[in-house]
C-alpha cells in the first residue's frame, strides 16, 4: 500500500495500531508518522523508522489517511488545528475515539472530507482487535482500504452508525467482562487444586480455543456446548449449577447496564 498514514495521538491506542501496521507488513514504517507532545516516548517507534512529530498540521500535509486517537475531550481542540490542512479530495479522516459521532467531527471540519469511525478494543495491541467501523462519504476504494487496515489489526464488522455505542459495550467492554470471567476460572482452578501459573495458562487458553472454534467453524455456541454435555456428567452439572445462580442473566444485565449509562 502506497498511502501515508498520520496517527494523531501517540499514546496506547495510536502506538499499538501503528505498531501492528508496521509489524503486519501493511505499509513502510517511513509512511507513517505519529504525533504527541513529547516525542521521546516514541523512541521505539522511531528506531523501527516510524516518523514521529510535535506537529499534528505537519502530519495532515504529510499524510493521505488520518487516524484520530486522542482523548474525547481533545477532539474539537484537534479538529480546528488541522481543519485548514485537510483536503476533500486527498484526505480520509478516521477516528477511534469513544463517543464523538461522525456528525460532531463534521460540524468543527466543516469541509466534506471522507469519515471514518471505528471501535477497536484492547487486543488491538496483539493485532487481535474486533474493530466496528461505520463510515460516511467513502467510495469503494477507500472503503477496502479501511477495512485492509483495520484487517490487519484482528476482525473487522461493517456496522451502522445507531450501534456504534453497542459495539463499544459488546466489543470493547466485552473485553473486561471475559477476562472477569477467565479471573474466576483461574480462582476455581486453585480451589481445585491448581497453582495460579497452571491455572492461569489452562483458563486462558481454552477460552482463546472455544473463541477460537466459534470464528473458525461459523458455529452456534450451543453447537460447541452440546459435544461437551454428556448425560448425568460434571459439564452439564456445572453449567446448570451456573445458571441457578445466575450466571447468563448476570451477564446480560451487565452488558445493558453498560449500555444505559454510556447513553447517559
Amino acid at each position: 500500500m502506497n498511502k501515508k498514514i498520520a496517527i494523531i495521538g501517540g499514546g496506547n491506542l495510536g502506538t499499538s495500531i501503528a505498531q501492528g501496521l508496521v509489524n503486519s507488513g501493511f505499509t513502510k514504517a517511513q509512511h507513517i508518522i505519529i504525533t504527541k507532545r513529547n516525542i521521546a516516548i516514541l523512541k521505539p517507534l522511531e528506531q523501527q523508522g516510524v516518523l514521529v512529530s510535535s506537529d499534528n498540521k505537519e502530519a495532515v500535509r504529510f499524510a493521505d489517511f488520518i487516524i484520530l486517537a486522542v482523548k474525547p475531550y481533545q477532539i474539537e481542540d484537534v479538529l480546528a488545528g488541522i481543519k485548514a490542512e485537510l483536503k476533500e479530495k486527498k484526505h480520509v479522516l478516521c477516528s477511534v475515539v469513544t463517543g464523538v459521532t461522525i456528525e460532531q467531527m463534521q460540524k468543527i471540519v466543516v469541509k466534506k472530507v471522507p469519515m471514518v469511525r471505528a471501535m477497536p478494543n484492547t487486543a488491538i495491541a496483539i493485532q487481535e482487535s474486533m474493530t466496528c467501523i461505520c463510515t460516511r462519504s467513502v467510495d469503494g476504494e477507500q472503503l477496502k482500504y479501511v477495512e485492509d487496515l483495520f484487517n490487519q489489526l484482528g476482525r473487522v464488522a461493517m456496522i451502522d452508525e445507531k450501534l456504534m455505542d453497542a459495539a463499544t459495550v459488546l466489543g470493547a467492554c466485552g473485553t473486561a467482562y471475559a477476562m472477569r470471567y477467565i479471573r474466576a476460572n483461574i480462582q476455581g482452578g486453585i480451589e481445585i487444586g491448581f497453582d495460579a501459573a497452571t491455572a492461569s495458562l489452562i483458563a486462558a487458553q481454552t477460552v482463546k480455543g472455544a473463541a477460537d472454534l466459534l470464528l473458525k467453524k461459523g458455529s452456534h455456541p450451543e453447537q460447541e456446548i452440546d459435544k461437551v454435555t454428556t448425560p448425568r456428567g460434571c459439564t452439564i452439572a456445572g453449567l446448570n449449577e451456573m445458571e441457578h445462580q445466575g450466571f447468563s442473566s448476570s451477564l446480560i444485565k451487565g452488558i445493558i447496564t453498560s449500555y444505559e449509562k454510556i447513553g447517559e
